[in-house]
């Protein structure tokens, strides 16, 4: 994968994780507020959304609404699930809330999903033997 691949499914993902966060704390979801959650222009995220239509990972209403489909919000759940479970471990090491939540946010898009259920394994019989760390910001 060329880096401006990798790029450019980072940055899909990143819209997706937000659509499914955004999704979780409002009624519904608009561009406007996806905007306003990365710090980015509308017409950035709107340029955004129109490959993730293209992609069939979104869909959109005509009211302006944003809904991911089926694809849309498998892929938003992985990378959701691995910066919770990232971001808990790197604090649970002693890493800086602030710090590991940035790191978190990182490795999520490049680490291997082999890599990710062997640290996922890890953490849980870990979690077995401890109290749950503290949670994640």
């Amino acid at each position: 994968m060329s880096a401006k691949e990798s790029h450019n499914t980072e940055s899909s993902e990143n819209y997706l994780e937000t659509i499914l966060i955004l999704s979780k704390k409002l009624p519904v979801v608009r561009s406007v507020d996806i905007a306003k959650e990365l710090g980015f222009k509308k017409s950035s995220v709107s340029i955004a959304m129109k490959n993730l239509r293209a992609k069939n990972q979104i869909t959109v209403t005509d009211a302006g609404f944003i809904y991911l489909t089926e694809e849309g919000l498998a892929i938003a759940e992985m990378i959701y699930e691995r910066h919770e479970l990232l971001s808990k471990g790197l604090i649970s090491l002693g890493v800086d809330p602030k710090v590991a939540v940035e790191d978190a946010c990182r490795i999520e898009h490049v680490i291997s999903s082999e890599s990710f259920a062997a640290i996922k394994a890890h953490m849980h019989l870990s979690d077995d033997k401890t109290p749950s760390g503290p949670s994640v910001p």
